[in-house]
């Protein structure tokens, strides 16, 4: 019973964790959008090291994936768990469809293509979404937490 509330708290934690630049990203958006090229370019650079939080994301989706396996006996706790590790493995699609194309084409926001303004919505909007995404396996973790019964 220890081991899987360590595990519950880990899968939670994590989960939490991972919405943190998501909800950054998301919050920034409406005051990021109105920049013109050369203010947003400036700000795209503090994000420099960020992908290092894509740690965050494997382990959170290890630890979701780790819950559902646990909790597989309990049906309605194994489904939110699964649903909550599917919606974060979801936001490494969205990534690689959108958000790092983005990063690509503006060699990490450093280069300024033609299609820039259409690239900063496509980078912006991906981030949105994933933010979404996060929030959404986050609570659909807690309930699983919540639902589960001990044996």
């Amino acid at each position: 019973m220890l081991a899987m509330k360590a595990l519950q708290f880990l899968a939670v934690v994590l989960t939490a964790l991972a919405l943190v630049p998501g909800g950054a990203h998301l919050l920034a958006m409406p005051n990021k959008l109105s920049l013109d090229e050369t203010a947003y370019f400036a700000v795209q650079g503090t994000y420099r090291g960020w992908a290092l939080l894509g740690i965050v994301l494997v382990v959170a989706i290890a630890a979701d994936t780790a819950l559902a396996i646990g909790v597989r006996r309990q049906p309605v706790p194994f489904r939110l768990a699964l649903a909550g590790g599917l919606c974060l493995a979801a936001t490494l699609a969205v990534f690689f469809l959108w958000t790092y194309p983005a990063n690509q084409a503006t060699a990490n926001w450093t280069a300024v293509p033609d299609d820039w303004a259409a690239l900063r919505r496509q980078w912006e909007y991906s981030h949105a979404a994933n933010a979404i995404l996060t929030f959404v396996a986050l609570c659909l973790v807690t309930l699983s937490v919540l639902r589960w019964r001990p044996g």
